[in-house]
């Protein structure tokens, strides 16, 4: 049992991305048959589609995790809610608006990463605590702002949300060629190096000239302008702005980091895998549909499944793209 234990930790070590993606194909593979190899291009087509949403999310979520153990965002859902409510009141339906309403959803998250990282910072509050207690503010401003809103996306933004080029969803390859740059970022930038550096040894960090508290600063508003970005895309995909849409992306955002092939202490991280692990988690949910699972369960199972990767990952300390 230990040797078999070590063997696959080995090859998570070697290719921690790939768990994701043989993961996906797998549970692929068996809902195909469960449906009787009916409607495969319809369940691939949804993957993508929805697996963007994870996706946005966890691309943010995988910056904070890089930058140390200990270092979350728990805020993400409410994150979504304001940022959401505050695009389609500002666009109102408007196709002239949807830049200005767009930016002011990146407002948002700019001013509630400011304010997760100033409640660290100043106030020296665990990471974790932190943001949990801003995503209590910010819901509550969610619902102030958005209760009874009902304003419907713009016609051009609904399209790119939700229409498909050549079968692939316009949302889903706007979102690939997001995660190639950010994968650039990470990994080429001085930005990405200086974040690896603090991920690894923050004291080290320090000591060899690098603004730690700069960059993790600038990390946390990153996270919080991927998740404004999200709240602005699922509004346009679900046809509205509501106070619960973020609801299923805490756990999700972390699931996605995890699973993906990224260190949970930090300093590597792995942006295809979060990709990988967005199909993975889709597909899991479309199995379980399939067989009639209820959300509970899928929500024990994807918990045993965090588990589980974190035990494989063992001693871990990551891969690049």
């Amino acid at each position: 049992m230990s040797n078999s234990l070590a063997r696959l930790q080995s090859v998570w070590q070697s290719a921690p991305f790939a768990f994701a993606f043989v993961g996906a194909g797998i549970i692929f593979a068996v809902t195909l048959a469960a449906n009787q190899g009916s409607g495969a291009g319809q369940i691939v087509s949804a993957a993508l589609a929805f697996g963007s949403f994870y996706a946005l999310v966890g691309i943010g979520q995988m910056f904070v995790i890089t930058s140390g153990p200990g270092n979350i965002d728990l805020s993400v859902p409410a994150n979504i809610a304001l940022s959401g409510a505050v695009a389609m009141k500002v666009m109102a339906g408007s196709d002239a608006m949807i830049a200005v309403g767009v930016l002011a959803a990146l407002g948002c998250g700019t001013a509630i990463g400011t304010a997760n990282y100033a409640l660290i910072s100043v106030l020296r509050i665990p990471p974790i605590i932190a943001t949990l207690s801003s995503s209590f503010v910010v819901q509550s401003l969610a619902i102030v702002y958005g209760r009874g809103l009902r304003i419907s996306p713009p016609p051009l933004l609904a399209d790119i949300a939700t229409n498909r080029v050549a079968g692939l969803p316009i949302l889903s390859i706007l979102v690939i060629a997001l995660a190639a740059v950010m994968a650039i970022v990470l990994h080429r930038s001085v930005y990405g190096r200086f974040l690896t550096a603090i991920g690894q040894n923050m004291n080290a960090a320090n000591l060899a000239g690098i603004q730690v508290g700069l960059v993790r600063y600038a990390t946390y508003v990153l996270c919080a302008l991927f998740a404004a970005l999200c709240g602005v895309m699922l509004a346009a995909f679900s046809g509205g702005a509501s106070l619960n849409m973020g609801e299923e992306y805490l756990l999700a955002s972390i699931a996605v980091v995890v699973i993906g092939g990224t260190s949970v202490a930090g300093g590597f991280s792995n942006v295809s895998g979060v990709w990988g692990a967005a199909l993975f988690l889709y597909l899991l949910v479309t199995m379980m549909n399939t067989f009639g699972v209820g959300s509970g369960l899928r929500q024990i199972l994807t918990g045993l499944i965090i588990v589980a990767v974190i035990t494989l990952a063992g001693g871990k300390r990551g891969a690049r793209d």
